[in-house]
């Protein structure tokens, strides 16, 4: 699989780790009185879908970049690549 890195174009998947649900993007606030719930669902809890789904991958061999790689994970079709602090930004 090649992975359309938004800054350095088109890269092979082997310079890349995958991290998993790009959903760990949204971490609960660890600090609040009933976080204990959210928490252990942050930490333990993960979707594996069939089909479309945003994951995390991290350009390890290149420029160290995180990317969130929004793919179908039946057909392995890459439908778009963001670097991730961008879509942390707009959550």
């Amino acid at each position: 699989m090649r992975i359309p890195h938004p800054l350095l174009g088109l890269r092979d998947q082997s310079e890349f780790v995958y991290l998993g649900d790009a959903q760990l993007l949204n971490r609960p606030d660890g600090m609040q009185l009933d976080a204990l719930e959210p928490m252990t669902r942050y930490a333990y809890e993960r979707d594996n879908p069939r089909g479309i789904h945003q994951e995390l991958w991290f350009h390890e061999q290149g420029d160290r970049a995180w990317l969130v790689v929004t793919r179908n994970t039946l057909t392995h079709e890459i439908l778009r690549v963001e670097l991730a602090d961008e879509v942390a930004r707009h959550d």
